[in-house]
């Protein structure tokens, strides 16, 4: 089954080249990739990388143009563009407006326009306060019909006790699961 996927990237900056390994490890399966930015993912030049050499990355890799704005991201569920959207890397910024219903950004209001046609929206979760902070979006969003969460793990439980990264190898795994409206396990 081929499938169109909304692959949205927000600003974990230090895992963007995991997200762009499984993007395309997705389009080499045939899968057309919609790819979608977060406004500090379009726009923010860090010692991972510039902006533009990741938009050159994902223009290789989909052969789509990039979603960037919140314009351009609000057809995706009228028009049903996606199957599925995949936020990875999502932050503990976007999962917070996503938890409380804040639609000012592209990743985010692809999500609701996504989400409004009942269709699946996977987090692959990468922030260091998950087990802070975070912790009550993550609750209520594992909750939220629809929404469904690559598990996850401290990366490093003695440096960053409260920072958890998704398990990207389940990504795929994660992804067929939501299809079918489950959620993959074990999610911790």
């Amino acid at each position: 089954m081929k499938l169109n996927i909304g692959y949205a990237l927000c600003g974990s900056f230090c895992t963007h080249d995991k997200a762009l390994k499984y993007m395309r490890i997705l389009k080499d399966k045939g899968h057309n990739i919609i790819p979608i930015l977060s406004f500090n993912s379009a726009g923010i030049d860090t010692r991972f990388g510039t902006a533009a050499q990741l938009k050159e990355q994902i223009s290789l890799i989909t052969d789509n143009p990039i979603i960037e704005t919140i314009e351009d991201a609000e057809p995706i569920g009228p028009k049903q563009m996606c199957d599925i959207i995949i936020i990875s890397p999502c932050t503990g910024n976007t999962l917070g407006k996503l938890s409380a219903g804040i639609t000012d950004t592209p990743v985010t209001m692809a999500v609701k326009s996504h989400l409004r046609i009942n269709r699946p929206v996977v987090i692959a979760l990468c922030t260091n306060d998950a087990l802070g902070a975070s912790a009550q979006n993550i609750g209520k969003l594992i909750n939220t019909k629809n929404v469904f969460f690559v598990p996850m793990h401290q990366d490093d439980p003695h440096r960053k006790p409260h920072s958890l990264v998704a398990n990207f190898d389940l990504l795929e795994d994660t992804m067929l699961s939501a299809l079918e409206k489950a959620q993959f396990q074990p999610v911790f």
